[in-house]
C-alpha cells in the first residue's frame, strides 16, 4: 500500500494555510518526496515524519516554490545520522542548479547525494517503477508516475485439478512461468490471478499536452495542479497552467480512478469554485490541503 502526505499544497506564494509544493509518497522502505518547496522540511516535522525517510526527491522543474527547500533537506538529515545516499532526479539542467543554490551556502553538515537528469521513460525498476514524461511549461518540467509492480495469486481452485496445492513449484507460477507437475503442463495465466500494482501519478505547472495524459492513463490517484478558476484559462498558454476544468479533462481523457487538485493559486480565499468546476467534467475530485493523507 503507498501513503500520500501532501505537504504543501500553494502555488508562488505560501499562504498561512497551505505551503510551497511538496508531496511525499511512502512506499514500502521506500520516501519518494516530489519537490521540496521552501519550509518542506518544518512540515514534515510537523506531520511527524522524519526527514532521514527520504530516499529519493523527484524535481517537477526549478521555479522557487518548489524547490527552495533542498538546502535545509541536505543539510539537517545529515546531522541527524543519515547513512543513505539521497537520490535526486530532475530534468535537465538539474546538476548545474543544484550546484549552483548549494555554492552561495555555508552547510554544517552535508548528506551525500547523486543527482541524476532525466528526459523521458522508466527510469527506476527496482522495488518498484517511476516514469517521468516531459510537459509543456516556461522551463523544463516532469510529470512522474510511481507504479507498483503487478503480482500473481495462485488460483487454487484450479491447481486443485492437478493435485497441486502446496509446492515449491507454485513460485514459479507467481513468476507467471509455466510448470511442468507430474507430467502435465500447467499455464500461469490460467493457474493464477494478476493482480495489477497500484498506480500514482503527479502532474505539476504545465499547459494541457497530450504526454500529461499518457502518464496520468489508468492511475489509481493523479495528482495535478489547479492553479487558476476557468475564468483565467486566457493565461493558460501565456504562463503554462492548468485550470481545474482543464485538470478534470486530463483525468477524464486518462481514465484515471480519483483526482486531487493541489497548487492552488493564492488568489484564491475559497477554493471550493475549482472543485465545482472539476466535478462537472470529474466527478471523483476532491481538493488537497496541507497533511491530507491519503492510501492507495
Amino acid at each position: 500500500m503507498m501513503n500520500i502526505t501532501f505537504l504543501g499544497t500553494s502555488s508562488m506564494m505560501p499562504t498561512k494555510e497551505r505551503n510551497h509544493s511538496s508531496i511525499l509518497i511512502s512506499y514500502k522502505n521506500h520516501g519518494i518526496l516530489v519537490d521540496c518547496g521552501e519550509g518542506t522540511q518544518r512540515q514534515l516535522r510537523i506531520a511527524g515524519i522524519k526527514p532521514s525517510k527520504i530516499t529519493k526527491l523527484l524535481i517537477t522543474h526549478w521555479h522557487g516554490d518548489h524547490v527552495l527547500g533542498i538546502p535545509g533537506l541536505i543539510q539537517n538529515p545529515a546531522a541527524h545520522n543519515y547513512k543513505n545516499t539521497l537520490e535526486i532526479y530532475g530534468p535537465k539542467g538539474s546538476k548545474k542548479y543544484l550546484k549552483n543554490m548549494l555554492s552561495g551556502i555555508i552547510l554544517q553538515e552535508r548528506l551525500k547525494y547523486e543527482v541524476k537528469e532525466i528526459s523521458s521513460g522508466i527510469f527506476y525498476k527496482e522495488d518498484f517503477i517511476l516514469e517521468a514524461l516531459p510537459l509543456d511549461h516556461i522551463t523544463p518540467c516532469l510529470a512522474y508516475s510511481l507504479r507498483e509492480k503487478d503480482s500473481r495469486k495462485i488460483n487454487i481452485n484450479y491447481t486443485k485439478k492437478f493435485g497441486l496445492t502446496m509446492h515449491p513449484l507454485l513460485g514459479n507460477l507467481q513468476k507467471g512461468k509455466d510448470i511442468v507437475y507430474k507430467g502435465k503442463k500447467i499455464k500461469a495465466s490460467k493457474a493464477t490471478i494478476l493482480i495489477r500494482g497500484k498506480k500514482v501519478t503527479v502532474i505539476m505547472d504545465t499547459a494541457p499536452t497530450k504526454n500529461a495524459v499518457k502518464i496520468a492513463k489508468d492511475s489509481d490517484v493523479l495528482i495535478t495542479e489547479a492553479t487558476w478558476s476557468k475564468e483565467l484559462e486566457k493565461f493558460v498558454m501565456k504562463r503554462k497552467h492548468l485550470t481545474a476544468e482543464l485538470a478534470a479533462k486530463i483525468a477524464k481523457q486518462a481514465k484515471a480512478k480519483k483526482l486531487i487538485l493541489t497548487h492552488f493559486s493564492q488568489r484564491y480565499k475559497d477554493i471550493k469554485q475549482l472543485e465545482i468546476e472539476a466535478k462537472k467534467i470529474f466527478k471523483n475530485t476532491i481538493l488537497a490541503e496541507d497533511f491530507l493523507q491519503i492510501n492507495v
